[in-house]
């Protein structure tokens, strides 16, 4: 069935967009983000860090997303095909759920990396278990969501209804998750510099380093998060989805800076501790492996750690 135009996009009840996308913009982003998905895909590989699996998925989501964000913008206004807006439409908005499993990783993996699990508020071994389990409620409640709004929101309006709560619903609950992550690790921040452990007294051991990228990340994906929420109370009609720069300033550009920054403060420093390997300066160099020097070992320089969960 060929391609059904509306000439009245601009004040259709629904449409796909509200304004001409860019196929340059979606075309860099594409790149960007193929890029830095092969980036990490190396550097995961190269040292070993599989807990980093779905942040190199959800690099792979957004540079599927802005393919196909690209294809729908090569396309006449009001012309537009369904499937690659659903596609780009569905694909970037999950990409961060998968960005934060691993983000949420990782302070697990600091909390066993300086024998901390007393100073933190969620033992080691259901901290990872608590935020990922609530992430995967997340992703599931904004893919479901998605979906039914969708399908849905040009032929049945309560049925768009309902799937546009439903994601909104599922937004919230990431940000709020995401506070709270955010909240015990500061709360484990304090209690470690109030009462330091042996372990994050080793030099090699920048356990506060870490906790800032986790800060700063997290704070770019909730600053997203809550575009998204105000996006989708706004609806279909809304400001927001009106001018397409706000996609990009709001959501591309900050969760590229995610993935890039994870590119050079790359989590693997902390893999590389556990296993009693000598750490290097930044992510570039850590995709370089090296065993450590004579008197650096696990068993010698740090305490017998309990296996990451």
């Amino acid at each position: 069935m060929g391609v059904i135009c509306n000439p009245n996009w601009q004040t259709a009840n629904w449409t796909q967009y509200r304004y001409v996308p860019s196929v340059g913009a979606a075309v860099f982003f594409c790149l960007l983000f193929c890029v830095s998905t092969s980036l990490h895909m190396f550097q995961m590989w190269k040292t070993k860090t599989w807990f980093l699996t779905p942040l190199v998925i959800g690099c792979l989501f957004e540079f599927i997303g802005f393919a196909a964000r690209s294809s729908s913008a090569s396309q006449e206004p009001g012309c537009w095909k369904l499937m690659p807006y659903i596609i780009q439409s569905m694909y970037i908005l999950l990409a961060p759920a998968l960005f934060a499993a691993s983000i949420y990783m990782i302070l697990g993996r600091i909390i066993l990396l300086t024998d901390g699990e007393s100073r933190s508020i969620i033992k080691q071994r259901w901290l990872t278990k608590t935020f990922v389990c609530g992430d995967i409620l997340c992703f599931t409640m904004q893919g479901g969501g998605k979906s039914g709004l969708v399908a849905a929101g040009r032929n049945n309006p309560s049925l768009g209804d309902i799937g546009n709560g439903v994601i909104i619903a599922g937004l919230v609950l990431q940000l709020l998750w995401f506070v709270f992550f955010v909240i015990v690790a500061a709360i484990f921040h304090r209690r470690m510099n109030t009462l330091p452990t042996a372990s994050s007294a080793q030099p090699a051991v920048r356990w506060q380093s870490y906790l800032h990228t986790l800060y700063f990340v997290s704070g770019l994906i909730m600053v997203r998060s809550l575009f998204r929420v105000i996006e989708y109370i706004q609806r279909n009609h809304g400001y927001l989805l009106s001018t397409e720069a706000f996609l990009y300033v709001f959501d591309a550009v900050p969760m590229f800076i995610v993935v890039a920054w994870l590119h050079w403060k790359h989590p693997s420093e902390i893999g590389f501790l556990l296993r009693g390997l000598q750490p290097e300066k930044n992510g570039f160099s850590l995709i370089s492996l090296r065993c450590a020097p004579s008197g650096f070992s696990k068993a010698s320089s740090f305490p017998q750690w309990r296996s990451s969960s």
